[in-house]
């Protein structure tokens, strides 16, 4: 049985099941990381997003799922250059000529460069996180108190970060990647689970593709009005 279940998910159908699974749970992770963020630009000087950020700082089921979330994401970024460097080896071969015209058929142009939007996305990741996440574990930063207990002032490190236009830019532009990934994995992801249908399939692509414009957009606005605030 083990060796059975080891050799299905080291396969390439296996990989690839990884991949949309793991997928999408990080299509979900990003609308409630999204819903969050957008706290941000309330006018409420930081407190809702503050309090936010506190909330998911100390709430053990939430620590959890955003340790399960690391791994997912790690794991997702493995397996990808797996595939990319297991297709780039088979190169030439009958199999890789069947894949390649599925994916041109399926209009999934993007899939050839995935790996690389991957790598993109996985740095600007580390970047993220060393940026926030970082200096909320490890750094020393204010704090505020709003009736509640004092809860750290990590809104005043998100003003700060995006006051400098060259991370404005470079975190808008990794949005726009983030758009182009998702574009071709939410629609790519239920495929892989076998997920089509005549009647269903064109209401996945559609949503596929207003999320993959709707949540990178939300996204890349707040550095955006951030800047625009801080330069005013």
């Amino acid at each position: 049985m083990k060796s059975w279940f080891f050799r299905f998910f080291t396969s390439s159908i296996g990989k690839k099941l990884i991949m949309a699974l793991t997928g999408l749970f990080l299509i979900l992770f990003l609308v409630v990381h999204l819903a969050g963020n957008l706290q941000l630009l309330n006018n409420d000087g930081g407190e809702s997003f503050n309090v936010y950020a506190d909330f998911m700082a100390n709430n053990p089921l939430i620590q959890f799922i955003s340790k399960g979330n690391f791994f997912f994401i790690l794991l997702h970024a493995v397996v990808g250059i797996g595939l990319w460097i297991t297709n780039r080896s088979a190169r030439g071969s009958e199999r890789y000529a069947v894949q390649k015209t599925r994916a041109v058929n399926t209009n999934a142009g993007f899939a050839k460069n995935m790996w690389f939007l991957g790598i993109i996305l996985l740095v600007f990741i580390i970047v993220h996180l060393v940026q926030f996440w970082g200096v909320m574990k490890f750094g020393t930063i204010g704090t505020q108190n709003y009736g509640s207990g004092d809860v750290k002032d990590l809104y005043s490190i998100v003003k700060e970060t995006f006051s400098n236009p060259l991370f404005v830019v470079f975190y808008v532009i990794c949005m726009a990647v983030v758009g182009f990934h998702l574009w071709h994995g939410f629609q790519s992801a239920f495929q892989t689970i076998g997920w089509n249908h005549p009647k269903y399939s064109p209401i996945i692509h559609f949503l596929g593709k207003a999320y993959s414009v709707l949540v990178p957009l939300g996204f890349a606005v707040i550095p955006i009005v951030f800047y625009l605030k801080n330069a005013a």
